[in-house]
């Protein structure tokens, strides 16, 4: 099986959490990512994507 590549989409802004708001892995994620094994890595992006999803949710104004 194939690597799978970077997330990032070169636009990096870590939150309060140290979470890029780019690409929504931790900084120590992308510290680790190089050396990670395709399921870790598989691992990081189902988190990843999850806090994409809550980052999108909690920014959305609410309609009322």
């Amino acid at each position: 099986m194939s690597d799978i590549n970077k997330p990032c989409i070169k636009k990096c802004c870590l939150n309060e959490e140290e979470i890029c708001l780019g690409c929504f892995r931790t900084f120590n994620d992308m510290r680790l990512w190089n050396k990670a094994s395709i399921e870790e890595k598989k691992e990081m992006m189902e988190i990843a994507e999850r806090r994409k999803i809550e980052h999108a949710v909690k920014s959305t104004p609410s309609k009322k």
